[in-house]
C-alpha cells in the first residue's frame, strides 16, 4: 500500500481541481497566483446533512450540474444528536461534503436552502456550515 501524502499536500490537491472548475483550464495548468494554483481563501467546504442517501444524491447531482461544486462527498450513516426546539434529537442522516469556490458559497446556500426538506438545512445561528 502506498504511503498516504502528508495533510499539507492533500489539501493543495483540492484547490486545483476546484479553480480549474471555474476557469476551463485543465487543472495540469496552475492560475498565476503561485505554482500549485491555490489562492488562500479561494476555497470552502460546506458541510449539510440531509435525512437519507435518496435526497442527498438529488442535492448532489444538482449542485454539480449547476457548476455550484466541483464534488460532493457523500457520508452514509452518520449519527446526529442536537438540540431542536427544546428537545435533545437523535437522528440517523446522510452527511454532504461539497467543495466549492468560496466566490459560489451565496448561490450554493440560496440553492440548498431552496430544494432542501429540512427547516434548517444544518445550521449554525441560522446558516448553513460553510468551512
Amino acid at each position: 500500500m502506498p504511503a498516504l501524502l502528508p495533510v499539507a499536500s492533500r489539501l493543495l490537491l483540492l484547490p486545483r481541481a476546484l479553480l480549474s472548475m471555474a476557469s476551463g483550464s485543465p487543472p495540469s495548468q496552475p492560475s498565476p497566483a503561485s505554482s500549485s494554483g491555490y489562492v488562500p481563501g479561494s476555497v470552502s467546504a460546506a458541510f449539510v446533512t440531509c435525512p437519507n442517501e435518496k435526497v442527498a444524491k438529488e442535492i448532489a447531482r444538482a449542485v454539480v450540474e449547476k457548476r455550484l461544486a466541483a464534488c460532493v462527498n457523500l457520508i452514509p450513516q452518520i449519527t446526529s444528536i442536537y438540540e431542536w426546539k427544546g428537545k435533545i434529537e437523535e437522528d440517523s442522516e446522510v452527511l454532504m461534503m461539497i467543495k466549492t469556490q468560496s466566490s459560489l458559497v451565496p448561490a450554493l446556500t440560496d440553492f440548498v436552502r431552496s430544494v432542501h426538506p429540512y427547516e434548517v438545512a444544518e445550521s449554525h445561528r441560522d446558516e448553513p456550515c460553510f468551512c
